[in-house]
């Protein structure tokens, strides 16, 4: 339960998510018996990467790494389920560099969990402990827990990040309107024309120097360019046609 307060503590306007998700693992390391934990996000490329761990020795990140090739990690990302290796032999079996590593550094048994909501799989959580076994049924289920609220969180951070954008965007065009309006009426009372001609005079000088309309209008209004009348157009006569 602290756990869970913790991380939903940091759901805050403003909050790192990285931060969040060291709490994450830091939690639980600590809640299930692991002796490192380490998260993997993929990228817009879809390879993995190391976002948060438990031990930022380079051979423990490397174990990471490592699983951008193979091992339960990779595994619990690409098939968006829960794996879990009891043994040193089952990881021999299955993943034979994975398990090299492993050895190396201490551990017997690996629990990932995908970071995942639906069809979305973000990246995984992976526990690794130095004993045999599986983790217990209260475990899993707490442990799946704590990495949806932390899936959750990512998701309403790229949802609001994305909001964010599409208003500014939206802000942007809107100032950018405003600055237009402005331009036409003064461009209207200094040559004694009507709106309609005024736009078609903005928008014919910002077309002849390659030009934004929005950023000539606040030009024309902040006077750091002219846009000189148009020349009313004449009809020729038939005679004035011949020569």
């Amino acid at each position: 339960m602290d756990a869970f307060v913790t991380l939903t503590d940091s759901l805050v306007s403003d909050y790192d998510i990285v931060e969040l998700l060291q709490t994450l693992v830091d939690n639980a390391a600590e809640l299930f018996d692991a002796q490192a934990a380490g998260i993997l996000l993929a990228n817009p490329q879809q390879e993995l990467e190391v976002v948060a761990s438990t031990s930022e020795r380079s051979s423990f990140i490397g174990l990471l790494q490592l699983e951008a090739g193979e091992g339960p990690c990779v595994e619990a990302f690409v098939t968006g389920e829960t794996v879990t290796v009891e043994n040193p032999e089952e990881m021999q079996r299955r993943w034979p560099l994975f398990a090299a590593a492993s050895a190396q550094l201490g551990y017997a048994s690996v629990h990932s969990i995908p970071l995942r909501l639906r069809n979305n799989t973000l990246g995984s959580m992976n526990l690794f402990r130095e004993t045999n076994g599986a983790l217990n049924a209260t475990d899993a289920i707490a442990a799946r827990a704590l990495t949806d609220v932390a899936t959750i969180s990512i998701l309403q951070q790229r949802t609001t990040e994305h909001a964010v954008l599409v208003q500014t965007q939206l802000q942007h065009a809107l100032d950018s309107r405003v600055a237009i309006e402005q331009a036409k009426g003064f461009l209207a009372h200094t040559h004694r024309i009507d709106l309609d001609t005024a736009f078609d005079m903005l928008r014919s000088y910002a077309r002849s120097q390659q030009a934004r309309i929005a950023d000539t209008a606040r030009h024309v209004v902040n006077r750091r360019i002219t846009i000189p009348a148009m020349q009313p157009h004449v009809t020729k006569s038939g005679d004035d046609a011949q020569r």
